[in-house]
């Protein structure tokens, strides 16, 4: 015990030599010295003896982990490595993204190692950086942690760029290689971190291409790697802002072999020539690129170290890629009131609520209070205001996620987007909103009716049914039939020629034609169809099956009144959403 209490006072004398050796302006707090296995895997610490965790800025230690590598002794070099992953790279969840971004796209298969990957190109940019400016002993660190022969060649070839870098002989800190190939390759990666220290974000998509097809020999990821892995979790409890598109850069594939920066001629003095660059990340216009797709979003979120599922992925994804489109939603003009009015006072009798007693009145009358005699309450009068109040329409959506729709989980769902544009457009202008997803018979998923909490909305716009096609007419019908509402509600389809099942039979037998009409007369805020048909509609009239659909259609908008808006794709109801919402819901109905 007093021997891990010296260890402890050790360390903690370390940490402001180690906070100095970056800037003396560096502010970060104490770091959680963890004196077993069990108090550091409760702060996050597994794997590795050491980590930062990027959303509270905070490093943790496993000294218990220390001492069975006999690193007692090197706290300055342990505490400035954590200490660089917050200065240097990846600094910021943001920047930690944007680099397995990077790194992602030169994985093709074995996209799942970008994490990994990640860590060992910025493990090597701080290390090199401590090394040469400060002369730390990261090399003796390295020493000590490289027990015994190893079979991986990543961890030989990493281990000989450390070499590399810094003149070391071959082999000292285990980087043998065993083929001309492999010693170029090392060198390549000495070249990278030299010549890209200050665009590291560049550089990354290199040491990635150059580690490609070792990882593809080692599915397994080695012991002494898994002991490096500081930023495995960096990321948890943070959700990276950007990444919906890819930026101006990202889908770079170069191989370091064919880099002219890196294979260029040398210096007249046998140095490799360094050459600056402005830090892409810094300088690279926001959304740049190609929307992502949202399981490429997640398994770059999940290499940040955030431990996520699909769904929440998905409600993040369209969340953000809807946000630059919203718009007001409809609002109706009525008059408002102005503060109530006090009109004097009148009589308070036994039996009317005690808590409309104007006690300061009845005092005044006489300091001793007889009910019904010398009790008198308080009369209101109402003001009306010369400025209309705004009430909002609220929004009642049905969103068709049938077998014909894809899965927003995985491919980006268009009628999931457009119905996150509508629906938080309308939080955004003070409506409430009732979504419902549904498929086939009995599959279907609502809203605890309307709501104004929007995880909770795009909790159910981002499920997935994929089946039959089945509207869900008993929902329409509960909502404005069985329960009919004070406030008016705008009903809103997004659907294709499926739509027409909402004029079949509901569970009960009743006609939904009917329910149809009903229920649009009782919501009075309008209804509208936004479909992706397969004919020229209303200007056609097909001879196929889907005859039977344009009939329907047609004569729901003469009898019932509903808005039919064709699309001839997709991706055009993400444009109907926006132009729509502007041109009849950004300036309020008077």
């Amino acid at each position: 015990m007093e021997q891990m209490d010296s260890l402890i006072s050790q360390w903690q004398d370390s940490w402001e030599e180690a906070l100095a050796l970056w800037s003396r302006y560096t502010k970060l707090r104490p770091p959680d010295l963890c004196k077993t296995h069990v108090e550091a895997s409760k702060q996050g610490l597994s794997e590795s003896f050491a980590m930062i965790r990027l959303q509270d800025q905070r490093v943790v230690v496993d000294l218990e982990a220390i001492a069975r590598y006999q690193l007692q002794d090197y706290a300055v070099e342990v505490l400035a490595h954590e200490i660089g992953h917050h200065i240097l790279s990846p600094a910021t969840i943001t920047d930690h993204a944007k680099m397995i971004a990077r790194i992602h796209v030169n994985l093709p298969t074995l996209e799942n190692k970008a994490g990994m990957v990640a860590n060992l190109y910025s493990d090597l940019l701080i290390n090199n950086h401590l090394k040469r400016h400060f002369g730390l002993r990261i090399d003796e660190v390295y020493q000590k942690l490289n027990r015994g022969p190893t079979d991986s060649r990543v961890w030989k070839l990493y281990m000989r760029i450390y070499e590399n870098l810094w003149q070391l002989k071959q082999g000292s800190l285990g980087g043998v290689c065993d083929s001309d190939a492999m010693e170029g390759d090392a060198w390549l990666g000495a070249r990278i971190i030299r010549v890209y220290a200050a665009d590291w974000l560049k550089g990354a998509s290199r040491f990635a291409a150059l580690l490609l097809p070792y990882l593809a020999e080692e599915r397994e990821l080695a012991d002494q790697i898994a002991k490096l892995m500081d930023t495995q979790h960096a990321g948890e409890g943070q959700f990276p802002s950007g990444l919906i598109s890819r930026e101006s850069g990202e889908e770079d594939r170069v191989h370091p072999s064919q880099d002219p920066e890196l294979v260029g001629e040398a210096t007249g003095d046998g140095t490799s020539r360094e050459v600056a660059y402005p830090k892409e990340s810094q300088n690279a216009p926001h959304g740049g690129g190609q929307f992502r797709e949202p399981f490429e979003y997640g398994e770059i979120l999940r290499s940040t170290g955030l431990n996520i599922s699909d769904h929440d992925i998905a409600i993040r994804y369209y969340k953000e890629r809807s946000m630059p489109l919203l718009v007001s939603f409809p609002s109706k003009r009525q008059p408002t009131k102005a503060d109530l009015i006090p009109e004097g006072t009148t009589q308070w009798e036994p039996g009317e609520p005690i808590e409309n007693i104007d006690w300061f009145s009845s005092m005044s009358m006489s300091s001793v209070v007889i009910p019904g005699v010398t009790t008198v309450q308080r009369e209101w009068g109402d003001s009306y205001g010369a400025e209309p109040e705004v009430i909002p329409c609220d929004l009642d959506l049905y969103v068709d996620c049938s077998g014909s729709m894809p899965n927003p989980q995985q491919h980006v769902s268009y009628t999931a987007l457009a119905g996150a544009i509508l629906c938080l457009s309308a939080l955004r202008a003070g409506s409430s909103v009732q979504v419902t997803l549904w498929s086939g018979a009995r599959q279907f998923k609502v809203t605890n009716g309307f709501v104004r909490n929007e995880n909770q909305i795009l909790n159910v716009l981002t499920d997935y049914f994929g089946g039959a096609t089945a509207f869900p007419i008993h929902v329409l019908r509960k909502t404005h039939i069985e329960n009919r509402r004070e406030r008016d509600s705008h009903v809103v389809i997004l659907s294709d020629d499926g739509v027409t099942t909402l004029f079949d039979e509901d569970e009960q037998g009743n006609s939904g034609w009917d329910i149809a009409k009903q229920a649009l007369e009782n919501a009075r805020g309008g209804g509208t169809m936004v479909l992706n048909l397969g004919w020229d509609y209303p200007d056609s009239t097909p001879e196929n099956w889907y005859a039977k659909h344009d009939a329907l259609l047609k004569r729901a908008e003469k009898e019932h009144g509903w808005s039919i808006y064709p699309v001839s794709s997709w991706d055009a109801m993400v444009e109907f959403a926006q132009a729509f919402s502007r041109k009849h819901y950004e300036v309020s109905i008077p």
